[in-house]
Parts: C-alpha cells; sequence; structure tokens
C-alpha cells in the first residue's frame, strides 16, 4: 500500500520506503548465463501452487522441473506437474494470485518466545489492561490464524520467507476454506459478547473473523476477504462458502442479486497498489482514536498505512499491547510487549477473566432441485444438488452424493461423484417411492456422511414454506453442542411449483470445542473443519451471507 495523499476529493496511496515498502524495480541488466537468458523471457511472475507459476512470452518448458532459476535476483524452481496437481488444492490462494514483488520488507527473522515464568506474569498484567480498559480494540495479523493450519507471512516458514529462499508458496494443512477459527478468534468473539471487546481491525484475508460469527458491524478487513464479493452499485456484500476467483477489486462471475440492480459483483482483496478501502479505513481510525487499549495478536506491523493504526491511541492517552513471537518495529512504543504463541496467551487472558471460550460449530448449506415433465403414463424427473449461490458454484464441502430407493429394489441406486450433482430417471405417474440422499462430506469436516430424506409424489404438489432461518440454525447449533458431534440436518425452506419443487437444507458438518484443558499448553493445535456463518452489517451497506439471505442494514455506533 502507501502513505496516504489526497484531500477531500478523494485519497490515494503512494509508496514509502517502510520495512515493507520498495524502491522502483531496477532497469532491465542483461542476462549472466543461459539460464537467466531463459528466465528473462517471463513477462510476470506471480504467487502459484506450490511453486511460482510462469506466464512467458517465449515457451521455455525446457527449464527442468526441480532446478534452481535466476529471475531479477528472486530464485524460483519448475516443479513437475505431479507435484503442482498434488499441492494445488493445499496451498494459499490469495498468495498465489498477488502480483510479483521484488522487495517484501524483513522476513525470516527470528522467533522468540518469553520464559514461563515471565509470560505468565505478562499474561496476567494483559488481563488486567484489558479488564479495566473502557474502549478495547484488537488489531490482528496472520499469527492469530496459524494454528487453523494457514501459513503466516513473515515467519521462518511463512509466504514471503520461502517466497525469498526460492521455495514457492508454503502448504496449508487444509485448503483455505476448509480452515476454522483458531482460539483465539472464538475468544475474541465472548469478549465482544460481554462487552468488552468494542471492535476487531483486521488485516487477514481468511475470513476466519466472519466465519467464529464476530459481528460485521464491529469488524474493519482493511485488506478485504477472499471469501467477500461486493456489488460496486447497491453496496451489498456476499459472503460465499468458496473462495473467489480473483483479486485486486477485479469483477466475477457474478451478479448482484437485487432486482433493482443486477450490477456485476467484484472481489474485495486488495492487491499490491491498491487502496485501503474508504469505509473499513476510517472505521479503522475512528475506532483507533477512541481507544483505550489496543491489542495487536500475531502481526509484524510492517504494512503501512495499517501498521500505524494503533499507535493513534496513544496519541490520546491510551496504550498499546502487542502479542508476537517475532520483534515488530511497533515494540519501543507499546506499554507490554509478550512474545509468546498467540492462543496460549489468549487462552490465559479468558482464564483469568473466568470466561468460557464458544466452540466453533460449522453450518453448511444445499439447494434441491427436483423437476418433472409428463410424457403418457411415464414421468421423467431431474434430480440437482446445487450450492445456495448459484448452479454453478463450486459445493467445496461435498465428495459425492449416494442416491438410493430402499423401498423399490427395481430402482438401482447411483453415486454421484462430480459436481454438478444430477440425476435422471424415468417412473410411473403413480408411482409414489422413498428417496435417500446420503452426502458423503469431503476432508475437514467433523463426520463422514449425513442423510436428507425424500418422498415422492408426483401427482400431490407439496405445500411451500420458509421457516425462522435464525431460529433454525440456533436450534442446530445447541444441538450439536450437546451432543458435541457433527451431521445435524434440517430444512429451511421448500417452494413448491406444478413441475418443480426447491428447497434448501442446512448441516452441521464440524464441531471445534477449545476447552480449557486443552489449552494449558497451546502449541498450535489445528481445528478442522470450516463454514461461514455472519449476517452483521456495517455502516451504510449489507450483507448477504452463504446461506443467501441479506440482513438489514445497521449503523455503527462509536
Amino acid at each position: 500500500m502507501g502513505r496516504r495523499v489526497g484531500g477531500v476529493c478523494g485519497t490515494r496511496y503512494l509508496p514509502t520506503r517502510s520495512a515493507y515498502s520498495t524502491s522502483p524495480l531496477p532497469a532491465h541488466r542483461p542476462p549472466s548465463s543461459p539460464t537467466a537468458a531463459a528466465a528473462l523471457a517471463v513477462r510476470r511472475i506471480h504467487f502459484s501452487t506450490p511453486r511460482r507459476a510462469l506466464v512467458t512470452s517465449n515457451p521455455i518448458s525446457s527449464l527442468l522441473p526441480g532446478r534452481l532459476y535466476w529471475r531479477s535476483g528472486l530464485r524460483f524452481r519448475r516443479s513437475s506437474k505431479k507435484a503442482v496437481e498434488k499441492n494445488r488444492g493445499m496451498s494459499l490462494g490469495y498468495a498465489e494470485k498477488l502480483s510479483y514483488r521484488e522487495d517484501l520488507g524483513s522476513v525470516g527473522m527470528p522467533e522468540m518466545f518469553d520464559s514461563p515464568k515471565l509470560l505468565q506474569g505478562k499474561i496476567e498484567e494483559l488481563a488486567i489492561m484489558v479488564q479495566k480498559s473502557k474502549h478495547f480494540v484488537v488489531f490482528t495479523g496472520a499469527g492469530i490464524s496459524t494454528s487453523s493450519g494457514i501459513p503466516d507471512f513473515r515467519g521462518p516458514k511463512g509466504v514471503w520467507t520461502l517466497q525469498r529462499a526460492g521455495k514457492g508458496v508454503p502448504d496449508a494443512s487444509l485448503p483455505f476454506h476448509r480452515a476454522a477459527p483458531t482460539l483465539t478468534h472464538m475468544a475474541l468473539v465472548e469478549l465482544e459478547r460481554v462487552g468488552l471487546l468494542k471492535f476487531v481491525i483486521s488485516q487477514n484475508v481468511d475470513s476466519l473473523h466472519l466465519r467464529s460469527g464476530f459481528p460485521r458491524e464491529k469488524l474493519a478487513e482493511l485488506h478485504g476477504n477472499s471469501f467477500k464479493e461486493v456489488c460496486p452499485c447497491c453496496k451489498t456484500e456476499y459472503l460465499r462458502d468458496f473462495e473467489i476467483e480473483t483479486i485486486g477489486l477485479k469483477d466475477t462471475p457474478r451478479r448482484c442479486t437485487d432486482k433493482n440492480c443486477g450490477a456485476r459483483l467484484k472481489d474485495t482483496v486488495l492487491d499490491w497498489e491498491d487502496a485501503l478501502p474508504p469505509e473499513e479505513m476510517n472505521s479503522a481510525e475512528e475506532q483507533c482514536r477512541a481507544a483505550d487499549l489496543v491489542l495487536c495478536l500475531g502481526t509484524s506491523l510492517q504494512i503501512t498505512p495499517a501498521c500505524n493504526m494503533p499507535l493513534m491511541s496513544i496519541k490520546n492517552g491510551g496504550k498499546v499491547a502487542i502479542v508476537n513471537l517475532q520483534a515488530t518495529p511497533k515494540d519501543k512504543k507499546a506499554s507490554l510487549v509478550i512474545h509468546g504463541l498467540v492462543d496460549k496467551v489468549i487462552a490465559g487472558v479468558m482464564c483469568i477473566l473466568n470466561l468460557r471460550i464458544p466452540p466453533y460449530i460449522r453450518i453448511d448449506f444445499i439447494q434441491l432441485l427436483l423437476r418433472h415433465t409428463v410424457k403418457k403414463k411415464c414421468v421423467r424427473w431431474t434430480l440437482r444438488v446445487t450450492s445456495i449461490h448459484g448452479v454453478r458454484a463450486p459445493l467445496s464441502f461435498l465428495q459425492s452424493i449416494e442416491v438410493s430407493f430402499p423401498e423399490r429394489p427395481d430402482m438401482k441406486p447411483v453415486v454421484l461423484m462430480e459436481q454438478p450433482f444430477s440425476l435422471q430417471r424415468e417412473t410411473s405417474m403413480t408411482s409414489k417411492f422413498f428417496m435417500l440422499l446420503t452426502l458423503n462430506f469431503s476432508d475437514g469436516c467433523g463426520c463422514s456422511s449425513s442423510s436428507i430424506e425424500c418422498h415422492v409424489n408426483f401427482q400431490n404438489q407439496k405445500e411451500s414454506f420458509v421457516r425462522d432461518r435464525g431460529l433454525v440454525l440456533q436450534e442446530l447449533k445447541c444441538t450439536a453442542e450437546r451432543q458435541c458431534r457433527a451431521g445435524q440436518q434440517s430444512i429451511l425452506e421448500r417452494e413448491s411449483l406444478p413441475r418443480a419443487e426447491t428447497s434448501r437444507h442446512a448441516f452441521v458438518t464440524n464441531v471445534v470445542r477449545y476447552d480449557s484443558e486443552d489449552s494449558e499448553d497451546l502449541k498450535g493445535a489445528e481445528p478442522k473443519g470450516s463454514c461461514m456463518d455472519s449476517s452483521s452489517n456495517l455502516t451504510k451497506r449489507h450483507m448477504e451471507d452463504p446461506s443467501g439471505y441479506s440482513a438489514t442494514p445497521k449503523k455503527l455506533k462509536s
């Protein structure tokens, strides 16, 4: 990003010489070797899976897999096709889509750990600061998401660190869309619920704050959200359960669902040269100025202008506390610096404050469409299982669907292995049958499958209904928490027409608990599963969550 310039008519950002920015790229220099000459054919290098992908003006297939090459001071390897296919779904989509940048600032700095006695004392001091605060704000970075399996950027095995070493994008333990909120994310939800935490400012694009259930109107996502689209006309936000295809505020394949709008949606994630979104930035600055305590969690505080926001509280008599394993440029101005695992520190604070960390319960959604046409004495029918975000949207949590007919041995069962999931059959017009759909979940879910029972009678049209979505989801969550398992499902609505029936269903696909006994010796445990369920809103905008429902706009309270 850069320093902010401009006035009333507009704001833009120019590069600065901070630790994270860079001077202009060097002029063209002649290749020093045949290998360098081949590499210079590369017009653009961007983050790819699992190494750097190459977009070339001339074929460079002669580059050997696994061999080290050079371009403009950056080393990279050409990976074999097999390795690329193996790791494609397990790396960071955000990092691989960013445009090339030569200077990434300080990376790979050594990690520091406070001694157990010193750490405990600092945790107690932090708990007292939180308890006494009147306007508590949290500023988060990539370090709070590492225990969910998402690599950070500047740590010893971070994205930028490995890229500088020519090792490509690191692999996540789960695909980006499967990551679940960490203990820290869920603790922030509880701190907000009891009234201690007033606002969260995040530099992350992983959507874990929204997946945790943190209120949208109390969250500023400075660098965007990889799972969120926005309508540039009516400002409606759409939170998806799949990663948006593009970054850099570009057009996406989908359109606004508002009948009076219909504009093409845009992604919300910033590329290097994009300016911070004014509404998010203004809200963040306002909250930092009002804060008497800003707690920075898991951030190196190197990206400008975001890294300077926490210091605004100091100008008004507030304090800044930092929890990070590496030194930051702002440590000298902080009232408290803790070198320790973020999850362990926050678990200790929650224990001292006698607050319970709520479990994370993932809920996914599908849409069933059953159409039929009458041909003489037969009925030709088609069953489709799709995403609530559209027929072409991926159902990332489903691996396959088994369709069986327990009461009809003459009707053969089938397994649907590929999306879009679709089945066509012909039956007698007077035939009634019971159809069982077994949804087999993909890796990362807390259970292997769940089922839907469908009673089909083409001669009788079923009643349409819409249930209270909030109540249904709350009941599912309470049941899942009480039973301490996933797999529960419930229907949300059904629309019946003479030749078609559409229904939407909700499934609990994961339950992650953060019990105190499991938090005593945290070393980055990885909760499994992911989902997004938030229906809160920011000033002058409203948001549609993964279930496809829009929430009423709310004003941001200062």
